[in-house]
């Protein structure tokens, strides 16, 4: 695609699933592009170093703002500010207007036309008044209070795991306890997605085991949206992970911004983004005390990023974690850290967050 010599490249989250090296160059040849790109990306350092312009599309509206992600969230705050402003002076004439016309209105015939005068002038300007811009929807996203377990929720020992002549890791052990978070760090093809697949009964491994602890349920986030079923309705996915009424569960999807009638969606016609929301949503019908993040943030945009990172920061869980956003990384403030694909394990520290970027 990028060297087939277009004059237009169409982009859809070009840099889900890159790793830093990766993501790097390919910023700078958009960078360097001569031609017309058009983007659709919740990766604000693309969006700051190789666009121009922003399109803001909501409910049907499409705004156009001149710079970059960072210029445009500035501009777009200035504009919520003006249009407030302007409303209100207008919401205020129109009041004025017809505070006028019902005081003139029932006297002389001359004031009760004036009175019908000013209540037309009301209805054209009533017609006219601009709306404030439309808010970044916020998502109060919380997770459950996780029902306690025993000191030790997971035990790994002796793992091991080949895809053919290719030895993925071998000998990997590890332990977590009751609220205890661990980020597994590696580069690409470290085998760390396999972990967690194996962690999560999705993968056999060819040797070793994993053990849970007393009264321990493990909820697991899979990067590509494993557990979403095209053909099932939207709510159907949370049914079956909770016995809460169809009204909480609604509630539930809002809570991600899944309003409305999308609850009788096709999930399989959900946006990357919208599976991102559903799949955590599930995460939190669970109502799990361990859960596996396999790249939770990838599709995310920055206000749910931001708000699901708030969520997780004060979750009382456990958490094996794969991640490599560094801002997250660093808000879930990891205890451990373990080394992938030796299987070294120490304390967490976030001069490691140079290397998340890197996994």
């Amino acid at each position: 695609i990028l060297f087939g010599g277009t004059d237009v490249l169409l982009l859809d989250e070009p840099t889900n699933h890159l790793d830093n090296d990766a993501k790097a160059w390919l910023m700078g040849f958009l960078a360097s592009y001569r031609g017309a790109l058009l983007v659709v990306s919740h990766d604000v350092a693309l969006l700051d170093k190789a666009l121009t312009r922003v399109l803001h599309l909501d409910e049907g509206q499409l705004v156009q703002y001149r710079g970059t992600y960072t210029q445009y969230r500035t501009a777009r705050a200035l504009d919520e500010a003006r249009r407030a402003r302007l409303a209100e002076r207008q919401h205020a004439e129109i009041r004025r207007l017809h505070s006028l016309a019902d005081a003139m209105r029932g006297q002389t015939a001359k004031r009760a036309k004036t009175a019908h005068a000013l209540e037309s002038r009301a209805r054209r300007l009533q017609a006219e008044a601009v709306g404030p811009v439309a808010k970044e929807k916020r998502h109060n996203v919380r997770f459950p209070t996780p029902p306690h377990s025993g000191r030790v929720t997971l035990e790994v020992e002796g793992l091991a795991k080949s895809y053919g002549d290719n030895e993925v890791f071998d000998d990997l052990g590890f332990a977590i306890e009751r609220g205890e978070r661990l980020m597994v760090l590696g580069l690409n093809g470290a085998g760390k997605t396999s972990l967690l697949r194996i962690l999560a009964g999705q993968t056999d491994a060819d040797r070793g085991e994993v053990r849970f602890g007393v009264n321990v349920s493990a909820g697991y986030y899979a990067q590509e949206h494993e557990g979403i079923r095209p053909g099932t309705p939207v709510l159907e996915h949370l049914v079956e992970r909770s016995p809460a009424s169809t009204q909480q569960l609604r509630t539930l999807l809002g809570m991600f911004g899944l309003h409305g009638d999308i609850a009788f969606q096709d999930a399989g016609t959900l946006s990357g983004g919208e599976k991102t929301k559903l799949a955590l949503a599930q995460l939190v019908a669970g109502g799990h005390n361990l859960l596996l993040l396999d790249e939770p943030t990838n599709n995310l945009d920055p206000p749910s990023r931001q708000a699901v990172g708030q969520a997780l920061s004060g979750w009382p869980g456990s958490m094996v974690l794969v991640s490599h956003d560094p801002g997250f990384v660093q808000e879930l403030q990891p205890d451990r850290v373990l080394l992938m694909p030796d299987g070294d394990v120490d304390w967490w520290s976030d001069d490691l967050l140079d290397l998340v970027a890197l996994a």
